[in-house]
């Protein structure tokens, strides 16, 4: 279960998708498939969801690792290393960013 909370010990990547248009379904594969086969599986991983806005031109990934160094790791696998080649050409811009939970309102 994915918990949002300041009280956790966990890394928090947000990753967002500047897409071409037209792109953004294609893209919503090639993430759906990386989740599935490869980054799901890494040591580390907790939990991640994907977010698309209305006009689908961009795309926000929400995902909790264990540790920096997890998230770290399954980028520098030869898969995900290949995986992100794709996924750059079907996006202008990503950049995924480690934050900490600073507040959380419910």
């Amino acid at each position: 279960m994915v918990t949002i909370a300041r009280e956790t010990h966990v890394q928090t990547v947000l990753t967002t998708f500047e897409v071409h248009p037209g792109t953004c379904q294609d893209l919503l594969e090639e993430l759906r498939s990386a989740y599935d086969e490869v980054i799901s599986n890494q040591p580390g991983f907790i939990a991640a969801g994907l977010h698309v806005n209305d006009a689908q031109t961009r795309i926000a990934n929400y995902s909790q690792w264990e540790r920096r160094e997890d998230f770290q790791a399954m980028l520098r696998t030869e898969e995900m290393r290949r995986r992100n080649r794709k996924i750059g050409g079907l996006a202008k811009s990503f950049e995924p960013v480690m934050y900490e939970v600073a507040s959380v309102f419910d």
